[in-house]
């Protein structure tokens, strides 16, 4: 047998090896999904990341061709919804509904996490975000949230606020600190009970997305008195902004996304994004936008971990002005 007799059956032997393989990572591509999605929500029922996960995830099913099951798993301040996607298959099949405060806050602000934000979980696409809003009781006597800081500090009040994040937590005590307002955090597993007695006037002021708002608001039961924002937010045009009302430097955003473990694929990462962001201009994710407060986060893989790593570094700058050490 000659060299080059050799050499042609060397080379029919690796094809015949290799097509097997190619076929195989061909057919777990497009296998992706093989059965429901489930998307872990750590929050209750009814927050403003919930309804998104909920709309987009209608929509995610036709895209992929398999159900999207929404499942609420609050407590802990997210720590049963993160351990729940950690110990999932890393297969795409399991996502995690990661907020301001599990993905950002919790990092600087905790130690010992049982898990690592950025080595643990990774970025599939962003689903909405907006300013953090704060709200008290519909019939409040006061105007403005400088005339309520100021009536707080003639009579050396502390006010109690009600928030279900430590995202909210942090924001709550850095409002606090630039005012020169004691505040007592006052916890709750998700925003509707928790703005259910902001409205009663059990809590003096509450922290929540400003989606999440919007019935009671409308209702006229609770007041926004402002937003964390750069801007206003277009659903809520006479609500100032806190740099608006004097607070220099005051921004910050929470935000809804969606994350897998860090070793799910790249194909199939990239799949569930794609997924992601037809469901964010589709239709039915244009008429969600339209009628809820916030802005669609338009940010896939890379661009969704470039804003999660640049908010920590922003909390770090709040934690470290607020005075607050790592516990």
């Amino acid at each position: 047998m000659n060299t080059l007799s050799r050499r042609r059956i060397l080379g029919l032997g690796a094809a015949a090896l290799a097509s097997p393989l190619m076929a195989h990572r061909a057919y777990a591509q497009s296998a992706f999904p093989s059965k429901p999605i489930r998307i872990i929500v750590p929050f209750n029922a009814g927050s403003g990341s919930d309804s998104a996960s909920r709309a987009y995830g209608e929509v995610m099913s036709r895209v992929l061709g398999q159900p999207v099951i929404i499942e609420n798993r609050p407590g802990g301040s997210g720590l049963l919804a993160i351990q729940l996607v950690k110990q999932a298959p890393a297969d795409g099949h399991t996502l995690l509904l990661g907020s301001t405060s599990p993905m950002c806050v919790m990092p600087v602000i905790t130690k010992g996490l049982p898990y690592d934000a950025f080595k643990d979980f990774r970025p599939v696409h962003g689903l909405s975000y907006g300013g953090a809003t704060i709200i008290a009781k519909g019939d409040t006597p006061y105007k403005t949230l400088p005339d309520l800081m100021a009536a707080a500090r003639r009579e050396k009040k502390t006010l109690n606020v009600g928030n279900y994040s430590d995202g909210y937590m942090l924001v709550a005590t850095w409002m606090g600190a630039v005012n020169g307002v004691p505040i007592n955090h006052v916890p709750y597993k998700g925003g509707v009970q928790m703005q259910t007695d902001v409205a009663a006037g059990q809590l003096d002021l509450g922290m929540n997305d400003s989606s999440g708002i919007a019935a009671l608001a409308k209702e006229g039961r609770i007041r926004p008195m402002a937003i964390t924002s750069d801007k206003r937010d277009a659903k809520y045009p006479d609500l100032p902004t806190m740099k608006e009302l004097g607070y220099t430097d005051f921004e910050t955003y929470v935000f809804a996304s969606l994350f897998v473990r860090a070793e799910t694929p790249d194909d199939v990462t990239n799949k569930l994004a794609d997924a992601v962001r037809a469901a964010l201009l589709s239709p039915e994710g244009k008429a969600y936008q339209n009628a809820n407060a916030g802005s669609p986060m338009m940010l896939h893989t890379k661009e969704l971990g470039e804003f999660q790593r640049k908010e920590y570094e922003r909390f770090k700058k709040v934690a470290e002005a607020a005075g607050i050490q790592p516990k």
